[in-house]
């Protein structure tokens, strides 16, 4: 590979123009494909094979008239302090606002709630439910705002009016400051490493280049593939920070063969066979963990993780062609400004001062168990919270304190109970006959301890189906809930048989619980799948058992860390008002298992960029310790402001209003701190120098059945003609076998 990158690499250098050419074509057809496709989507969930969806499905076949699938919103309304809803005036106010939301082209039907008895029992408070004929997504701003104006209006006549459901006008906006916080802070990193606006500005406009062509591909095929705003979020989040990563190491390593005396041409070619081995094996580590998402069996994180895996390829592209052809187009101006007239001699001075990284690593090889000990205990504090993960999906008791829904929903749980906000549906179903079933079926489910109330069923016309909505004790996020529901489902299966009817229980909190379980489900297979395919891949790459198995345990120390402080800080509210948590509440359900897919895949990049160079050093004749130590003294820098970089693209998102974008961002952001400085900057040294030769060792059977992939470029050094000194006799005892 890294021979066949070498040939790619001067290719690009001495054609890029061509190349140049080939990426702004692709991005202006990209761009012109996003502006003439349909607007992508909102979010929206559905999980193959769970209860909840099968019970949707079928309302949508047996009541195709209810709208199913519409809009909805629920209007509370409470009367003046030592005034009744129920009063005469009250009653004229409201009935104005039902008859005003009801004139709406979109609406499907608007309750009185006087008639629908929703008034509660000490006469303050009402609310009323407005169905939608069209899904959110295709509500206009023109429906939207009639509901907004005729609450409004109510509102004006002393009222408390608050509205919630998906059908109010969404006071969020995705998108905003966040990449442009990261840019900006990357090109500072950069300028600090490299010393050189012309090396600092080339991973900025590669990954900025890569990361518009994946957005806009992602908004060209979002309306065919329903790729909503958030997976082009998440992709872009992803996409900007490996493709400033990918980017910088192909330049670092650019300027390292420089100064070895190499010609620009020469070095641009051996910077792609040898980092840019390194880039391909990185990005797919990243590819494998997202797109491995699709063992979950959840349409949307499916999308999300897929699209974010094509942003990554399309970074590796860049990384690999256009580098190199911008390099051709700077020379030796990648450069300080002080070094570019300097000869290889003084580019190398022997007695120049140790980088910070290489006495780093000395420190370590001097005291290992005591490095090592030190980072383990500090990651396994930092991860305790972590056993007290509790998953859900945001509702609006989580949203802001001010905004109108959570004040709708307040409301609700204090004059109706906390269980209004998440009543579940149920639907009975019977070849013909159903109205009596649901009658038996409601008054037996009605005795099942934490059930409120439960609505009379209402069959449709073919009279083979009916529904009917139980209301709980407590609220939709919380434990007892999902036990309820589970003593529904069980409780079902032995009405059914009796009532000759199939029930099953759906709704939005129903929803919610089985998609947790689907995650939590999923979870050991996406990290059997996920990890084994890596270890492969990272055996591929070093030859080696003991180095991947060392990186994947401590990928599982850094995302446990990871989660622990994201349960601090979004469950338990700790540095909530610094970080911009509104409500803390249960962490997103499908939040674990997308971080341990990007956090994965980005883990293995610092591993294969530090350890690769490590064990370039190592079949190269240098002893395990003196590997190391090259390891850093090339790689600690550049990794270090690598880490940086991700660090400050992750934490730009937290700014964010959206929950999900802003509790992955900080998740990433931690995750990569622990990773890259606790666990690829210590550990990883501190094991290696326990391990001494042994971690390289692999046996001689399994060293000839896998394909040698020659990242560290051994073989392309013996194409060249390079000399290399041989190493010493005892540092041959156990040289990788086959060697």
């Amino acid at each position: 590979m890294a021979t066949f990158l070498y040939k790619l690499g001067r290719l690009a250098f001495r054609r890029r123009r061509y190349v140049a050419l080939l990426w702004v074509a692709l991005l202006v057809g990209a761009g012109v494909a996003a502006s003439t496709a349909p607007a992508p989507p909102e979010d929206s969930f559905s999980m193959p094979g769970t209860e909840s969806q099968k019970a949707f499905d079928l309302l949508e076949k047996r009541f195709p008239d209810s709208s199913a699938d519409g809009a909805s919103a629920r209007v509370v309304i409470r009367a003046p302090e030592g005034e009744k809803i129920t009063s005469a005036d009250s009653k004229a106010e409201v009935a104005k606002m039902v008859a005003a939301i009801g004139k709406g082209s979109q609406v499907a039907g608007v309750e009185d709630p006087y008639k629908a008895k929703t008034v509660s029992k000490d006469g303050t408070t009402a609310y009323t439910s407005v169905t939608y004929k069209v899904a959110a997504p295709e509500l206009t701003d023109k429906s939207r705002e009639a509901l907004t104006k005729a609450t409004d209006a109510t509102r004006d006549t002393g009222l408390t009016v608050e509205t919630g459901g998906d059908a109010v006008m969404a006071e969020q906006e995705m998108g905003g400051s966040a990449e442009l916080i990261g840019i900006a802070i990357s090109a500072v990193v950069l300028i600090l490493t490299f010393g050189s606006l012309v090396a600092a500005g080339m991973p900025l406009l590669t990954a900025i280049i890569g990361v518009l062509i994946g957005v806009m591909g992602i908004a060209a095929l979002g309306s065919a593939l329903e790729l909503s705003a958030t997976t082009a979020t998440l992709a872009t989040m992803i996409g900007l920070a490996v493709g400033i990563d990918y980017a910088l190491f192909i330049v670092s390593r650019f300027r390292a063969e420089i100064a070895e005396g190499r010609t620009p041409e020469d070095a641009a070619g051996r910077a792609t066979g040898t980092a840019g081995s390194a880039v391909v094996f990185a990005g797919l580590t990243v590819v494998v963990a997202l797109s491995g998402l699709a063992v979950v069996n959840i349409p949307i994180l499916t999308k999300m993780g897929l699209a974010a895996a094509g942003t990554v390829v399309v970074a590796v592209l860049i990384a690999l062609t256009m580098i190199p052809a911008l390099l051709g187009f700077a020379g030796r101006k990648v450069l300080r400004r002080k070094d570019r007239k300097k000869s290889t001699s003084e580019l190398q001075d022997p007695n120049a001062k140790p980088k910070l990284g290489t006495r780093w690593a000395r420190f370590v090889l001097r005291r290992p168990l005591a490095v090592l000990l030190v980072a383990v205990v500090g990651l396994g504090a930092v991860a305790v919270p972590a056993t007290s993960l509790e998953l859900g999906l945001p509702d609006e008791g989580t949203a802001a304190p001010d905004s109108t829904q959570r004040k709708a929903y307040d409301m609700l749980s204090e004059s109706f109970g906390a269980g209004f906000n998440g009543p579940l549906m149920v639907t009975v179903s019977k070849d013909s006959g159903v109205a009596d079933a649901a009658k038996t079926v409601g008054e037996k489910l009605a005795k099942v301890d934490g059930v409120v109330a439960v609505t009379p069923p209402m069959p449709n016309k073919a009279d083979n189906t009916a529904i009917m909505n139980i209301v709980p004790e407590t609220g939709p996020s919380d434990h007892e809930t999902e036990e309820l529901v589970k003593s529904i489902r069980s409780s079902a299966q032995d009405i059914g048989p009796d009532t000759g009817s199939e029930i099953l229980v759906t709704g939005q909190t129903a929803m919610t619980i089985d998609f947790s379980q689907t995650l939590d489900d999923a979870l050991l297979p996406y990290l059997g799948l996920v990890v084994g395919l890596a270890f492969l891949l990272l055996m591929l790459v070093f030859r080696s058992i003991l180095v991947p198995l060392k990186a994947a345990l401590g990928f599982l120390l850094s995302v446990a860390a990871a989660l622990g402080a994201v349960v601090a800080v979004f469950q338990w509210g700790w540095l909530a008002d610094i970080v911009g948590v509104d409500q803390p509440g249960p962490i997103m359900s499908m939040m674990p298992i997308f971080m341990i897919g990007v956090v994965f895949g980005l883990a293995m990049d610092y591993e294969v960029f530090l350890v690769t160079r490590m064990r370039e050093a190592y079949v190269h004749g240098a002893s395990p310790g003196e590997s190391v130590v090259t390891g850093f003294t090339h790689g600690g820098r550049v990794v270090a402001a690598a880490a940086i970089i991700m660090i400050s693209v992750f934490s730009g998102f937290i700014m964010e209003n959206d929950d999900m974008i802003k509790m992955m961002g900080f998740g990433l952001a931690v995750a990569v701190l622990f990773d890259a400085f606790v666990v690829r900057m210590a550990i990883v040294p501190a094991v290696l120098a326990l391990l001494g030769k042994a971690a390289w060792w692999l046996p001689r059977w399994l060293d000839k059945a896998l394909p040698n992939v020659d990242v560290e470029g051994e073989k392309l050094h013996k194409v060249l003609g390079d000399t290399v000194p041989p190493a010493p006799e005892t540092d041959r005892e156990l040289q990788p076998a086959g060697r």
